[in-house]
């Protein structure tokens, strides 16, 4: 058996690479970006990706590359079942109610009149969300029928951005207060507010729809859970002083 690996050194491929030498698994290292990336493959039985939802070129091929393939009988990780909803909460939504599983009260609209009139009828508050980002990255706290028809206005007009940079300052700054970062890195972040990342560049604005959830009080932490195979772990990440999100 032969596996082809992406190499980047910033993610899981080093322990990949790790556990296949001790296995006495073949390896052959590769850049799916190349353009001959196909044939590349054909001496290989799978290919493993360790994609990243905040680089833009991942989100823009990585899901059709390892299609691709799986679709051609090859063997890839993360396959299609795993990773086809992976950084999309309106995918999660839909998979969510379609298997019945519990979910959060969520809507989502792709017209302004459609979004416009659930806002007259909503309760409130309610929370906002991108349909990408992690990190609570663009997550509104939305407390009035005049907030919600703002960020409508806003999903179908000018758009939004994926790196919300003043957010993102102002936690950089909540974490050098506790001792958690550098006042280099509040620095970086005080750049960040003229010098879009390279991502948020090429991602581009997200427009055209919008998602709400119902928003539910009283949580204390975020609940995460990884299963691999017959093993399962998980850790908790308290809600942040003064804030709903966690």
């Amino acid at each position: 058996m032969k596996i082809a690996i992406h190499i980047n050194p910033m993610y899981y491929t080093a322990g990949w690479l790790e556990y296949c030498k001790r296995n006495g698994i073949g390896v052959k290292p590769v850049n799916c970006y190349d353009s001959d990336i196909i044939r590349q493959l054909d001496d290989c039985d799978a290919l493993m990706w360790h994609h990243d939802h905040q680089n833009a070129m991942d989100t823009r091929f990585a899901k059709q590359l390892l299609m691709a393939l799986e679709l051609a009988g090859k063997k890839v990780f993360p396959d299609l079942r795993t990773c086809w909803h992976f950084d999309d909460k309106l995918g999660q939504k839909y998979l969510f109610e379609s298997i019945g599983a519990p979910l959060i009260p969520s809507y989502a609209f792709f017209s302004r009149k459609d979004a416009m009139d659930w806002t007259r009828e909503a309760s409130y508050p309610k929370v906002f969300k991108l349909r990408g980002g992690s990190g609570s990255e663009q997550v509104r706290l939305v407390r009035n029928r005049k907030d919600a028809a703002r960020l409508v206005n806003r999903a179908f007009g000018r758009g939004f951005s994926r790196y919300n940079a003043w957010g993102n300052l102002k936690e950089r700054w909540r974490k050098y207060r506790s001792g958690l970062t550098t006042f280099r890195d509040v620095i970086d972040g005080t750049a960040r507010l003229l010098i879009p990342t390279p991502y948020s560049v090429v991602q581009g604005k997200d427009r055209g729809y919008v998602y709400f959830q119902d928003f539910i009080p009283g949580n204390t932490i975020d609940i995460r859970i990884i299963y691999i195979f017959d093993r399962c772990y998980g850790f908790r990440r308290r809600v942040r002083p003064g804030d709903f999100r966690a």
